[in-house]
């Protein structure tokens, strides 16, 4: 998978996988704060974070596997630095990864405007949400309320990880700093904005 990859592809991935690892351990403490005023609904709020680098590396790199192995690496630096999940945190980041992945892999890996940048975080909330009811105890809740939850997750992951995370990488394009990147040999008629 990653024969056709450049060197300085693998190491951009590899840095922002590294960066929001701490960034997820950093939102898990936001999310228990806020889950201790409303419940675990409050997680969902803030669900698209965890996606994020998924989108942005796919974004930026546009080749197959970008997105479940940046999700895979940033969930192994978060498990690193001490999330009290463990070794289950890492198969959340490829779950997750593997469902914003679905979304470009559906396209072909030939679209990469701002509706499959959202698609893709519906894919990783659709994807984390299957495998959080099994293991995260969901089925106590009522169903209107686990609805609810996925729904939430959804909008999540479509607003924060799918826009922005393109906002993140059209700021980054914006000073120069990915010349180079497959993102600035799109062609014109591609939606970047």
């Amino acid at each position: 998978m990653l024969k056709s990859w450049k060197l300085k592809e693998v190491v951009l991935m590899s840095l922002f996988s590294v960066v929001f690892g701490i960034v997820y351990l950093l939102f898990l403490h936001v999310g228990n704060i806020w889950a201790g005023f409303i419940g675990p609904i409050a997680y969902e709020w803030i669900f698209g974070i965890w996606f994020i680098v998924s989108i942005i590396c796919m974004y930026i790199i546009r080749k197959p596997g970008a997105a479940v192995i940046s999700e895979t690496i940033a969930a192994a630096i978060e498990v690193l630095l001490g999330n009290a999940v463990g070794p289950r945190l890492i198969l959340a980041g490829v779950i997750q990864g593997l469902g914003a992945e679905a979304a470009f892999a559906a396209t072909r890996y030939r679209r990469f405007d701002v509706w499959v940048l959202m698609m893709a975080g519906v894919g990783a909330s659709v994807f984390s949400f299957t495998y959080g009811y099994f293991l995260g105890g969901f089925t106590v809740f009522s169903t209107g309320y686990v609805l609810l939850m996925l729904s939430i997750r959804i909008l999540s992951g479509a607003i924060i990880a799918g826009i922005g995370g393109k906002a993140v990488v059209d700021g980054l394009l914006s000073t120069g700093s990915l010349q180079g990147y497959a993102i600035t040999r799109s062609k014109k008629g591609e939606a970047r904005a």
